[in-house]
């Protein structure tokens, strides 16, 4: 007997200006105007997405000591935009990058249950961590925390959050049977933690929510954000979106639930998704072509090059080819603020690979940083798209994905009108909401429904 069709989540990311973002093609609209930001979650929830995704940088990335204008210049603060489009829809999630080492729990939490009360159960947190110095210099604290102690923060930050999400139950207010006026039990929003991290106590001003908590995302890779999210997490963004890399990644973290007492329902795994649409795949890969070369201008392929040698390149030619002079290896100082510094652990070797690389196809500098770092991931017809991702999700590469459009902000209608159609014809995606929070979409227990959706805060402890 075979066994069911897995049921395929989808989310779709709200990028910034930034190396996936054709944002100089004439359909790109803003990036701060509330316009943008409704029109796409609108789409998402005509197309019965799951949720929206917003990540948030803290600084202005820089290159050269100057602002780096090929990329985002910055957007609206996370939480006014979710609640904004709570207010203009009424099924998709809202889920948010909130820092974790340079915030307090307490604040954090009320925000997440406050947006979790004003969108009727759909908020959730994308909990990250920070060992950048330079995006500390905005904060009081910044710099403080080295590397190997972030995710300690992180870990207790969620426990301290869940604390204060659980201070309140569902029986602390009352009627008084004899005047019928509704009276509040002093324990309600009691809290207390001491800990190493955080020492405090007090009264938490935000009664349940309808999740009890928010749904709780994570996006590390590395070892210990796997563990991290393992122990306390609903669903972990993945960077793998090819099939071999992403059963491996989808092998390993499942295989890390047991020691917590979950089960692999429990966390979903979501990787990012870029796509190029047409109506034939022949189409579609010159298109996907075309993207990619908008993507990366001659100087936003210096840039790029730039991240790894962590030297000035302004006088090379981007057509021409890789530098002979090895990266520097000291303290990177030309790109600051930027995530693909940290992807580049060694980079006398990962020069070597280049160099070999470019030699053996003749690649330019450009050319290199296009076929290296820009390849959407799904690219072709509508039916091909709807077959590939649903073959993925049926071989657990993932649970689903969280798509990416290099328009913004109307690449994803194109997607909601021609692929979610064909999912639904095969039966594994959803025609209608069935339920009416996040936890609902995603299929998730509520945190008071007993240990089946209460392993979050428990597991972190």
């Amino acid at each position: 007997m075979s066994k069911p069709l897995k049921q395929i989540h989808l989310a779709a990311h709200f990028p910034g200006v930034n190396n996936t973002t054709v944002w100089s093609d004439p359909a790109a609209g803003s990036h701060i105007e509330f316009a943008s930001f409704s029109h796409f979650a609108r789409t998402a929830e005509r197309a019965k997405f799951d949720f929206l995704f917003l990540a948030e940088g803290l600084r202005l990335r820089e290159q050269g000591g100057q602002i780096y204008d090929l990329d985002v210049v910055g957007r609206p603060d996370t939480f006014t935009v979710l609640a904004a489009l709570a207010a203009v829809t009424e099924r998709i999630g809202l889920t948010g990058t909130i820092n974790s080492t340079f915030n307090e729990p307490y604040e954090v939490a009320r925000q997440f249950a406050s947006l979790d009360h004003l969108s009727d159960g759909r908020a959730a947190w994308n909990v990250v961590t920070s060992w950048d110095a330079f995006t500390g210099e905005n904060f009081r604290r910044g710099g403080f925390l080295p590397q190997q102690d972030r995710y300690a923060r992180a870990k207790e930050f969620l426990a301290t959050a869940n604390e204060l999400f659980d201070s309140w139950r569902g029986d602390e207010i009352v009627a008084d049977p004899a005047t019928g006026t509704f009276l509040r039990d002093a324990r309600a929003g009691a809290f207390a933690h001491k800990g190493p991290q955080f020492d405090i106590a007090g009264q938490f001003n935000v009664p349940r929510s309808p999740q009890g908590r928010p749904v709780i995302f994570q996006a590390g890779d590395s070892d210990e954000g796997r563990e991290f999210a393992a122990a306390g997490a609903d669903a972990i963004f993945s960077r793998y979106s090819t099939l071999k890399e992403g059963q491996a990644f989808y092998t390993d973290v499942k295989g890390r639930l047991a020691r917590y007492g979950r089960r692999p329902e429990q966390l979903l795994i979501l990787p990012a998704a870029t796509f190029v649409l047409a109506d034939t795949d022949a189409e579609a890969e010159e298109l996907s072509r075309e993207v990619r070369r908008l993507q990366v201008s001659g100087a936003t392929a210096i840039k790029h090059l730039e991240f790894v040698w962590n030297r000035d390149l302004s006088s090379y030619d981007p057509d021409g080819p890789l530098p002979e002079i090895d990266p520097d290896l000291g303290e990177h100082t030309v790109a600051r603020g930027r995530a693909q510094v940290r992807m580049y652990r060694d980079p006398l070797a990962t020069a070597r690979e280049w160099r070999e690389l470019a030699e053996a196809n003749k690649w330019s500098i450009r050319d290199l940083v296009i076929e290296t770092g820009n390849r959407q991931s799904f690219v072709g017809s509508p039916a091909t798209i709807a077959e590939t991702i649903d073959s993925f999700v049926q071989a657990d590469a993932s649970d689903g994905f969280i798509l990416v459009p290099h328009i913004t902000p109307g690449g994803l209608d194109g997607f909601a009108d021609r692929v979610v159609p064909l999912l639904q014809e095969r039966g594994v995606f959803r025609t209608e909401y069935e339920g009416t929070t996040l936890r609902d979409h995603l299929g998730l227990a509520h945190p008071d429904a007993g240990n089946g959706g209460a392993s979050v805060a428990e597991s972190v402890a």
